[in-house]
């Protein structure tokens, strides 16, 4: 069964900002799981100037149809003034059928005249 569903990864400056954007993105169904993983380092370009940072990883599990939100969102509660928000599509989604229904299920809102809900996340 063909589902259209995300990864979607963000990087943050702590575990605490982790948590606290995590939270609220499944609080509000925009993503069914958030998971943190802590100790990262980042060695990038910014500025001109190359930087190097301890970060923490957030990745999501949701649906197509909440990403952009999604992304809208965490931009909102980040501390980053360019924040990384990346989905990845899970394009050959083979694994455990009730855990990926249960993807669909938990990130779906409450349908209504304004929801952008597509069926092409089922």
């Amino acid at each position: 069964m063909f589902r259209n569903l995300r990864f979607v990864y963000v990087t943050t400056t702590s575990k605490e900002e982790a948590r606290k954007i995590g939270r609220v993105i499944v609080e509000e169904k925009l993503a069914a799981c958030a998971n943190i993983i802590d100790g990262m380092e980042s060695i990038y370009q910014w500025k001109g100037e190359i930087e190097t940072a301890s970060e923490c990883v957030l990745i999501f599990k949701t649906t197509y149809s909440n990403v952009s939100r999604l992304s809208e969102r965490v931009k909102a509660l980040h501390s980053y003034e360019v924040p990384c928000i990346i989905s990845i599509n899970l394009a050959e989604q083979e694994g455990n059928e009730d855990y990926l229904e249960w993807i669909i299920q938990s990130a779906r809102r409450p349908i209504s005249a304004d929801s952008d809900f597509s069926p092409d996340d089922r």
